[in-house]
């Protein structure tokens, strides 16, 4: 079964700062690890915040702002999708996050739709 991994909360040091070299080694230990056990299938992070554009129709009037959704303090920094045999190893391998640390992992099935159109996502637009 196949699960998201949603990454809140998480702020991370960007390219050049400092850690940000530590944190990556951590984040790519966290990868090997779902790749060694045959789950990882792909993950990547989300530029921040306030590069968010909201967008939603009501009665056929398109409404775009700028910034996120919801006003709140842990915003969505990024995710994992997890081919898992259970549960219990979607949790397992959400405590081995790095980000579980810094943050806050959220774990949701993802649920599988009879007739959905679906795409191979290749290995390139996966970030691999």
């Amino acid at each position: 079964m196949q699960y998201m991994l949603l990454i809140y909360g998480c702020e991370r040091p960007e390219v050049g700062e400092p850690g940000f070299e530590e944190a990556l080694a951590r984040v790519n230990g966290f990868a090997e690890e779902c790749r060694r056990r045959g789950a990882f299938v792909w993950g990547r992070p989300l530029q921040g915040e306030h590069t968010a554009t909201t967008v939603s129709v009501r009665e056929g009037r398109t409404l775009i702002t700028d910034g996120p959704f919801a006003e709140t303090h842990e915003h969505l920094g990024g995710a994992y999708v997890l081919d898992c045999r259970d549960l219990d190893e979607a949790l397992e391998l959400a405590a081995l996050c790095p980000m579980a640390a810094r943050g806050t992992i959220e774990v949701r099935p993802i649920a599988p739709v009879p007739g959905l159109y679906e795409r191979a996502v290749d290995s390139a637009a996966a970030g691999e």
